[in-house]
């Protein structure tokens, strides 16, 4: 699966789980860009993102974490 591939199913995901169909998500998208990503709403995220790419991430990858760039290639790592 090729970067593009996975950040349209990323936005996919989001628009879902915050159910805001305008974010437009970038490398540099953290939780501070977008209204509402809160701990509970990361939990959501990160479960839904393993679903939809079933994948499987350890406490320790997820706290490594600090924008979507890390979350594509921690996907891709898993791929």
């Amino acid at each position: 699966m090729d970067e593009t591939s996975v950040y349209e199913r990323l936005t996919t995901v989001f628009h879902s789980v915050f159910g805001d169909e305008s974010i437009q998500l970038t490398p540099e998208t953290s939780a501070k860009d977008i209204d509402g990503w809160d701990s509970l709403t990361h939990i959501r995220l990160i479960l839904t993102v393993e679903k939809a790419f079933r994948v499987k991430f350890t406490t320790s990858e997820i706290g490594k974490l600090s924008n979507l760039r890390d979350l594509v290639a921690l996907i891709h790592a898993k791929l």
